[in-house]
């Protein structure tokens, strides 16, 4: 009895709908206007947790080029929205209901029209084929009477907020895994070809991709760490190499007799496009840092690498043999009592003062730190390094970073400007490394530069060639 009754609840809760994709019917637990419902509640919570992007000429003409492919696709009744978040994160999203978003962050990589239009198809190939509706569907039920975590909003109960937690999991985390990936990429080329944009814009947008990714793998072996990779490194979301053996299969299907490549419409549209981090973040300018709420700047070593993490400001020597790491956290005393915590019985501590700061620093056998107080903020600069040797090495260094901690003048506060995409026309003799040495993003400014105007690994841009640097 126990056993019907679970199936019937489940037989209750489980309905059919026709697939406008396939043309097959789908078990789904949600009517279309209750995806809508979903979608429109869920961009909601997206925008409490991401930023628009300021500007309108920007969303204007996103917009334009996802309305065009939305109204070739299977779905071209549905009301689609088109978002270009914030954020320096290189990643593109979709919602049931039509909720499509964009970072800033990938845009600054792509090269046309027809390239944001492969990212845009993607995702709406996601909505197309409700991946979103059927990923929550099998998660609910095969999770019935359980309450499932709630991501975006602590301590959710009701089913509206079971739904939320699962599409912005799967569509901000993982992606929607191997299958439905691998049909967004055939129904993006689709959708392309429809829009008279070349299909293979999907196989140049997997391309930039792979690109980033390997740039990042030698990045992370100089950092230490895990390398990153678009939309995280979950195993259901298929890795780059898969991705472009099957969009180059289902692209070469499709034919387009005058494919509209729209370069320099796209580049025109990004021109003083925001790059990595924004104002609010802090900005780090040629391994100067500088953040205008805190009020406060410090200068990193100019062959080290700067990374601007949400938790911690970090910086890694050369050969990743040291590093210097700020951090926030609330006064506790003086900046001495502070200090000789953290020296314990094998540091030394001497309490000075810096550019006016009373500050106090630690020295240690392969550290050096130093605490500041300002206003009430209290920031820990740690200097470590793996070996004696290093920290010998790099301990001038460590201790010149520290010291250069300052509070920012009213003028210094005024100069505080993001780093932006400038496109320009190149010059005869103009190579990627020339446009480097003049630019603010340090040691890593080359491959940066050739990424961004897909001439990674060893590209170089011909005279008269529209370029994308860094200001």
């Amino acid at each position: 009895m126990r056993t019907f009754l679970i199936v019937g609840l489940l037989l209750s809760l489980v309905g059919c709908a026709n697939n406008p994709v396939t043309g097959r019917n789908d078990f789904v637990m949600m009517s279309e206007n209750q995806e809508i419902a979903v979608g429109r509640q869920s961009d909601a919570e997206v925008k409490k947790q991401y930023q628009v992007y300021p500007s309108k000429a920007l969303q204007d003409y996103v917009d334009s080029v996802g309305q065009k492919l939305a109204k070739n696709s299977h779905r071209p009744n549905l009301e689609y929205h088109f978002t270009v978040l914030d954020s320096p994160e290189i990643n593109a999203f979709a919602l049931p209901g039509g909720y499509v978003y964009i970072t800033r962050g990938i845009m600054a990589y792509l090269n046309s029209e027809a390239e944001l239009a492969a990212v845009l198809g993607h995702e709406i190939g996601h909505v197309t084929a409700r991946h979103g509706v059927r990923q929550q569907s099998a998660t609910q039920a095969a999770n019935i009477g359980i309450t499932i975590a709630s991501i975006f909003i602590p301590q959710i109960n009701t089913n509206v907020g079971h739904n939320l937690t699962n599409l912005l999991g799967g569509a901000l985390l993982s992606g929607y895994g191997r299958d439905h990936e691998l049909e967004a990429d055939r129904l993006g080329a689709d959708y392309l070809a429809r829009s008279d944009y070349d299909p293979q814009a999907i196989v140049k947008i997997i391309g930039v991709l792979k690109n980033q990714e390997l740039q990042d793998v030698e990045l992370a072996k100089q950092e230490g760490r895990a390398p990153r990779r678009y939309h995280g490194v979950f195993a259901t979301h298929p890795d780059n190499d898969t991705r472009l053996q099957q969009a180059v299969g289902e692209a070469a299907k499709q034919t387009v007799a005058q494919p509209f490549a729209g370069r320099d419409e796209f580049l025109t549209a990004i021109n003083g496009l925001i790059f990595n981090d924004s104002v609010e973040q802090g900005v780090v300018r040629n391994n100067r840092f500088a953040q205008a709420e805190l009020g406060i700047a410090l200068q990193f070593p100019l062959d080290w690498q700067v990374h601007n993490l949400p938790d911690s400001l970090l910086a890694i020597s050369p050969q990743g043999e040291a590093n210097l790491q700020m951090k926030l956290g609330k006064p506790n005393g003086t900046p001495g009592n502070v200090a000789r915590i953290l020296a314990g019985s094998n540091g030394q501590v001497e309490e000075v003062t810096i550019n006016g700061l009373s500050a106090a620093l630690v020295y240690l056998p392969t550290a050096t730190m130093g605490v500041f107080y300002v206003d009430q903020q209290a920031f820990l600069i740690q200097g470590t390094s793996k070996t004696a040797p290093a920290y010998i090495k790099y301990k001038t260094a460590m201790l010149e970073a520290i010291r250069s901690f300052h509070t920012l003048s009213a003028e210094e506060r005024k100069q505080i400007k993001p780093l932006t995409v400038r496109v320009i026309t190149a010059k005869s003799g103009d190579t990627i490394a020339k446009l480097a040495q003049r630019s603010p993003l340090g040691q890593s400014a080359e491959s940066y530069l050739r990424l961004i105007n897909a001439l990674y690994p060893t590209g170089e841009p011909q005279a008269g060639q529209k370029v994308k640097i860094i200001e």
